[in-house]
C-alpha cells in the first residue's frame, strides 16, 4: 500500500522503516526536515528500565511548591494554567500506586525490545555506531537518599529490570568524575544511549528515502474520507496527497488531526529544555541520571547533554531559557570541574498523555489509519518498537506486545 506517515521525527521515521520492510510505499508529510523538532533535542537515553510513569505516588504533595517556582522541575505559566488544569488532574489520578504499577507494566512491554527493534533498521541505515549499550547509572548523594526512591526501583525490579546497587568506592571506579558529589548508585546494565539522537533519526529517515520514500514539506490539515477510509491527506494551501492509509506520528501536533479520526485525546506538550556543553572535559562512560537533581546527563558526540525540565505553556509561547540556565547550574554543581566555556541551549515539545503511555493503535473512526504519538519522555526509547507494532497492525498481524493499554479509546472509557 501507499502509506502517508505524518511526522518525520524518530517515531515517524521508525514507523516508515518498519513499513518498508513489509514492502509498503511511504510518503512523509511534515513542514520541517527530519529531526528538526523534538527528536533533535532528545536526552538520548535508550533505556529498557525507563518504565516508570512521570507521575508517581505522593507527587501531588510537591506540585503546589513546584507551581510557585517558575524555574522548578515542573512549572506552569499562569496564563496557561486554566487550559492545562484538567490534564493535570488526570495526571495526578494516574500517579496512584495501583495505576503506576499497571502503567509501568505496559511501558516495560514496549521498552524491553528496544535494541531488538532498532538493530535491523539501524543496520540497514549503516548507523549502528550511533547506538551504545554501556548502561545507565542512577546516582544519589548517599544510600539514605536512595531509599526515598526505593518503591519505584522495586517496581522496576518486579518487572524484570536488572538493577545492581553500587557503593561509593565502585561508583568512583566506574565514573571518577562523580567523586565527591555522589556516594551511592544503582546500575542498569541493560540500558544504552545514542551519541547523537538527531543523527540517528536522520540516518533512519535517509535510508527510507534511499528505499523509495518521498517527502511532502507541508502541514497536514485534515483527511478526505470515503466511508470510513482515508483516501487522501489534506495539506495546507488546499493540496491533497492521495494514499491507501495513514500513520499519524506528528508528536505534540497530533491532537487536532487525531480528533478527526476518533474521540479527543488529551495530548499536552511538556516543554523540555536541554544544554549541550560542547567544551565538555569529562570522561563519562555511562548515561547518568542524577535522581535528586531530576537531570539526565549523557555524553554525546557533540558534547555533554544536560536535560530534565518540564514546563506547561502550550505550543506557541516563546521559550524561557532561564530554565536551561538552571540545568547548566545544576551541571556545575554535580561536576565543579566541568568546562562550560562553550554551550548551546534548546527547547522542544514532548508530546505527553496524562498516564505517560503513548497512543498506539488503529484510529477509532477510520479503517485504514493508525496512531503512533504521545511518547513523552520515552520517544527515543519507544520509537523502534512502536514502528514494529504499527507495521504489524497495518499488515493485520498479531501485535508482539499487548497494545490494549495504549489504545486511542482509553480516555473515552475513563471519562
Amino acid at each position: 500500500m501507499h502509506i502517508a506517515v505524518i511526522g518525520n521525527g524518530i517515531v515517524g521515521s521508525c514507523c516508515a522503516a518498519w513499513l518498508q520492510r513489509d514492502g509498503h510505499r511511504v510518503t512523509f508529510i511534515d513542514p520541517l526536515g527530519p529531526a528538526e523538532a523534538t527528536s533533535f533535542g532528545n536526552a538520548g537515553s535508550l533505556s529498557p528500565s525507563a518504565c516508570l510513569p512521570v507521575g508517581m505516588p505522593g507527587m501531588w504533595k510537591r506540585v503546589p511548591r513546584w507551581l510557585l517556582d517558575p524555574l522548578g522541575p515542573l512549572s506552569v505559566r499562569w496564563r496557561y494554567a486554566p487550559v492545562v488544569a484538567p490534564w493535570l488532574l488526570r495526571f495526578l489520578r494516574a500517579s496512584e500506586p495501583a495505576e503506576v504499577v499497571r502503567i509501568a507494566g505496559a511501558l516495560r512491554g514496549l521498552l524491553s525490545p528496544i535494541f531488538d527493534c532498532y538493530e535491523p533498521i539501524l543496520q540497514r541505515a549503516g548507523a549502528t555506531s550511533l547506538m551504545t549499550r554501556s548502561g545507565c547509572l542512577y546516582v544519589y548523594s548517599g544510600p539514605e537518599a536512595a531509599r526515598q526512591w526505593k518503591w519505584g526501583m522495586d517496581v522496576r525490579r518486579s518487572l524484570g529490570v536488572e538493577l545492581r546497587d553500587v557503593g561509593e568506592e565502585e561508583l568512583v571506579s566506574l565514573e571518577p568524575d562523580l567523586k565527591g558529589r555522589f556516594r551511592f548508585g544503582i546500575l542498569a546494565p541493560e540500558n544504552g544511549s545514542t551519541t547523537d539522537p538527531a543523527a540517528l533519526t536522520r540516518a533512519i529517515y535517509a535510508r527510507c528515502e534511499v528505499d523509495g520514500a518521498t517527502a511532502v514539506r507541508a502541514r497536514a490539515t485534515g483527511f478526505r474520507m470515503s466511508g470510513t477510509d482515508v483516501t487522501a491527506v489534506q495539506l495546507e494551501g488546499g493540496r491533497e496527497l492521495e494514499c491507501d492509509g495513514v500513520v499519524l506520528a506528528g508528536g505534540a501536533w497530533s491532537a487536532r488531526l487525531a480528533r478527526q479520526l476518533g474521540p479527543p485525546v488529551p495530548l499536552e506538550t511538556q516543554r523540555g529544555y536541554h544544554v549541550t556543553v560542547a567544551s565538555n572535559n569529562l570522561g563519562l562512560c555511562h548515561t547518568v541520571m542524577a535522581v535528586e537533581h531530576n537531570m539526565m546527563v549523557n555524553p554525546m558526540g557533540m558534547g555533554l547533554r544536560l536535560a530534565g525540565s518540564v514546563e506547561f505553556a502550550g505550543l506557541s509561547a516563546p521559550p524561557n531559557f532561564a530554565r536551561a540556565d538552571v540545568l547548566l547550574a545544576r551541571g556545575k554543581e554535580m561536576f565543579p570541574h566541568l568546562d562550560t566555556s562553550r554551550t548551546t541551549q534548546w527547547m522542544g515539545h514532548r508530546p505527553c498523555l496524562p498516564d505517560s503511555l503513548p497512543v498506539i493503535g488503529a484510529a477509532p473512526r477510520a479503517g485504514n489509519a493508525w496512531f503512533a504519538f504521545g511518547h513523552g519522555h520515552i520517544g527515543m526509547c519507544g520509537a523502534a518498537s512502536t514502528g514494529r507494532e504499527v507495521a504489524n497492525l497495518v499488515a493485520g498481524r498479531m501485535p508482539q506486545i499487548d497494545l490494549a493499554p495504549f489504545a486511542p479509546t482509553r480516555f473515552r472509557r475513563a471519562a
